[in-house]
């Protein structure tokens, strides 16, 4: 049985969450044994590139040797960061609907939850703190940057318990939490943010607002744009007649798919080019997080902007 099908297989249900997302970490950290970052080791946390002047007392020689780059060890009192998780657990991001959760038949709350699981084993094994805030149509859980084991299994329950689907209609205003986590957070963090970005146009203003309130305190800030890329971005339904349900506001319209795909997919281009824009505006960094895809962005976006925070 390959990896991936270990992964698979092991999902089911997100019975053992933590133990799925140790997977999913050891299953990117062998693709990419190369890269310096390939080694998570009691010693150091991490590499940084070697710049000119600096002291060669940390160089990793032996890494030198296999790349002829020069880099050096990152110890852990160096290193130590404060990362914050913020999920959008809204209606629509639990679509699309899934009976039983395994690693390739996710949806959005699911994808969300198994990246940030996986993110925090990461951040488990550098001896980081970590923190998460969870919202819908209102403030449903938040806990404070902590690296205890104890905080990050109640972290994971919290993460599990999330994945109960969501019958409601209830508007989410996603700005109204952006603001009273950014008011909780005191200390300069990573803050990633998983969210399908649904809101009204009248709230996109208001949103981005409280997104820049997030820059405030000098917290790097990271947009994960949770998305079924072949649904809800290129529109592939079968042309028969079907029935589409906004499960944020519980209204319906029955068509063909074919007859609106082509203005539908300039529309959302034109949305995510704007949603783009603003986000380089700010200064946030925008991931597109398809969950047809792996979770290999994902965490190359960890590794990224951890390296930029320092």
């Amino acid at each position: 049985m390959s990896l991936k099908e270990k992964i698979y297989s092991s999902a089911a249900g997100f019975t053992k969450l933590e133990l799925l997302a140790r997977q999913v970490v050891e299953g990117y950290i062998s693709g990419i044994h190369k890269s310096p970052f390939h080694g998570f080791s009691a010693e150091f946390a991490e590499h940084k590139i070697y710049n000119n002047g600096e002291s060669t007392k940390h160089i990793d020689w032996k890494l030198f040797a296999k790349t002829d780059k020069l880099y050096t060890k990152r110890y852990e009192e160096e290193t130590n960061l404060r990362c914050h998780f913020i999920m959008d657990n809204s209606a629509s991001m639990h679509y699309p609907e899934v009976k039983k959760f395994s690693a390739d038949s996710l949806n959005k709350i699911g994808f969300s939850v198994l990246s940030i699981a996986s993110i925090m084993q990461i951040l488990k094994r550098q001896r980081d703190a970590v923190g998460l805030s969870i919202y819908s149509d209102e403030f449903e859980f938040y806990a404070p940057e902590k690296g205890s084991d104890r905080h990050q299994h109640m972290l994971l329950d919290a993460l599990n318990k999330s994945l109960e689907k969501k019958t409601d209609h209830k508007a989410t205003k996603t700005y109204t939490f952006l603001h009273q986590i950014a008011e909780k957070l005191k200390r300069r963090s990573l803050v990633f943010l998983f969210t399908d970005m649904f809101q009204a146009d009248t709230e996109e203003a208001a949103l981005f607002e409280a997104l820049r309130h997030l820059k405030y305190n000098r917290h790097e800030v990271v947009l994960f744009h949770v998305m079924d890329k072949k649904r809800e971005f290129d529109f592939d339904f079968e042309n028969i007649p079907k029935r589409f349900t906004d499960v944020e506001t519980g209204a319906e319209i029955d068509l063909y798919s074919e007859n609106i795909r082509e203005s539908y997919q300039k529309a959302v281009q034109k949305y995510v080019a704007d949603l783009k824009l603003e986000c380089a505006k700010y200064k946030i960094n925008y991931v597109e997080a398809d969950i047809n895809k792996n979770f290999d962005k994902i965490l190359t976006t960890y590794f990224i902007e951890r390296q930029k925070f320092a």
